[in-house]
């Protein structure tokens, strides 16, 4: 089969080396694109992360294209009604980074309660004052978990660690877990009205878009912090903007924003704005949060482990291998009739 493993960098391709026996494959250390042409439209196999937008109009141009690998959990990035109308399967990487991502909540978590990137930055600077820096102990405070899948799960975990009370909310909520980590499911506005801390860890998808917006916001404690290292859709950007003009939220912790593809590309910004259509109120409130001292921002990173993206090359070699054997697994979307069969 041709495999094409896209959006990767040099070092990632030595895992995917060894399909080159049995398989033709090709690279591309960008993203996806409707202008991508051949040799790369001809693959069967096409693998990508999440910043390549697989919509109706892009994948119309892969005439021969019978699987789609995610080297992600989400996959909101790809048109899966049109891969499953079209006989494409779609699998991904459901588990690859839960300590990772988990882990990486808690670093934005104190990040922000000891103000740490002030503080650096003050001491590179030869000055030792303590003025501002006066920090909040996570020990004691109520952490609301939205999710708990197993990322969630994660996250409860290490909070316990912290000797944190933990409510949550989940749409199938699991008692067991409850039990086992010592926290409380509660319905939504109990959990908003309730928590100096909220964490966001639920797929993006028509019902969690803009899960958190103005009336969540006014539901929460005043000074609440805010984490999101889910998806960026999942928090309207303009009402956290104005909540944290009002104080009503102290601070937050971001690794995903809803323009963030546009904004990883501002050297090709204007060709974008022309070629694509991007919400600019959005991306004006994605640049003023980047600005602001009580919000930290990472690009994306919460994933970002040796451990993690090992786990991640290994899914997805398995997912290619398994297709190919007829006995594909972490199935998406697995059409009962694929391209090419009547």
């Amino acid at each position: 089969m041709k495999i094409v493993v896209c959006e990767v960098e040099e070092w990632e391709k030595d895992p995917f080396e060894v399909l080159a026996d049995d398989h033709e494959i090709g690279f591309l250390d960008k993203k996806v694109t409707k202008d991508l042409g051949k040799p790369f439209t001809d693959a069967e196999v096409l693998s990508v992360f999440i910043y390549s937008k697989l919509t109706a109009e892009t994948l119309k141009n892969f005439k021969n294209l019978k699987l789609i690998t995610t080297r992600s959990t989400g996959f909101d990035h790809i048109d899966i009604d049109y891969c499953r109308e079209n006989g494409i399967t779609v699998c991904n990487v459901p588990t690859y980074g839960c300590a990772s991502v988990a882990e990486h909540v808690f670093g934005l978590l104190l990040t922000i309660g000891h103000h740490l990137v002030d503080a650096i930055d003050r001491t590179r600077r030869g000055d030792f004052s303590l003025q501002g820096l006066t920090g909040i102990e996570l020990r004691g405070k109520t952490l609301g978990v939205i999710g708990t899948g197993n990322i969630g799960q994660c996250v409860v975990e290490i909070a316990r660690g912290f000797q944190m009370d933990v409510l949550a909310f989940d749409v199938s909520p699991r008692e067991d877990l409850a039990a086992k980590f010592s926290f409380r499911y509660v319905d939504m506005d109990e959990l908003l009205k309730n928590c100096e801390v909220i964490t966001l860890h639920v797929p993006a998808n028509k019902k969690t878009h803009h899960l958190i917006s103005n009336s969540e916001f006014e539901k929460m404690k005043d000074g609440v912090v805010l984490i999101n290292t889910s998806r960026g859709s999942i928090v309207d950007i303009e009402a956290l903007v104005r909540a944290i003009s009002k104080g009503k939220v102290s601070a937050a912790g971001l690794d995903v924003l809803p323009e963030e593809p546009l904004i990883r590309e501002e050297a090709e910004l204007l060709r974008s704005f022309l070629q694509e259509k991007y919400d600019t109120t959005t991306l004006l409130a994605d640049h003023i949060l980047l600005r602001l001292r009580n919000v930290v921002i990472t690009p994306h990173s919460a994933f970002n482990t040796k451990e993690a993206i090992q786990r991640i090359m290994e899914t997805t070699v398995d997912n290619i291998r398994a297709f190919v054997r007829g006995e594909p697994n972490n199935i998406v979307i697995h059409p009962e009739k694929h391209r090419g069969q009547k």
